[in-house]
């Protein structure tokens, strides 16, 4: 189990109030209300904090949020927001450490802005992908971009 599964399950673990087996009726748990669970780097820098306006465990994989905000921090010494992933309805798999869901989403740089729907985000490879509708604006200067 990495560090990511540990962090979870023990906050389901306290969601639940279990005082037995975590695994046990987790499906059965109420859902946690403002949700947080900041990640951090080895050397205790912020490296990414996922929040959800109501999470409910669906197994000790797996929980779905309703209004999640994933904030992807630079992971170093001087903390700096690198992304912001924005979705009204997303499941996490633990596991994998990946987030995906069907309906819309928002993923907010400072060089970009992505909307769409349908998408997938992979924590390993910092990669989102969006199936559908997909509008991008870009906030910075593209010369050469017809070359």
């Amino acid at each position: 189990m990495n560090r990511l599964q540990a962090s979870i399950l023990a906050a389901l673990v306290i969601l639940t109030g279990a005082s037995h087996s975590p695994a046990q009726d987790l499906a059965n748990a109420p859902p946690a209300k403002d949700w947080v669970l900041p990640l951090f780097t080895k050397e205790g820098y912020r490296e990414l904090t996922i929040r959800g306006d109501e999470v409910h465990p669906v197994t000790t994989d797996r929980v779905d949020i309703k209004g999640m905000n994933v904030t992807v921090f630079s992971g170093g010494a001087t903390p700096r927001v690198d992304s912001v992933l924005l979705s009204p309805s997303a499941s996490f798999l633990i596991a994998e450490k990946k987030a995906r869901g069907d309906g819309p989403v928002r993923l907010i740089r400072d060089d970009v802005e992505v909307t769409g729907i349908g998408w997938s985000y992979d924590y390993n490879e910092k990669k989102v992908l969006i199936f559908s509708r997909a509008h991008v604006v870009f906030h910075s200067a593209l010369p050469d971009i017809l070359k």
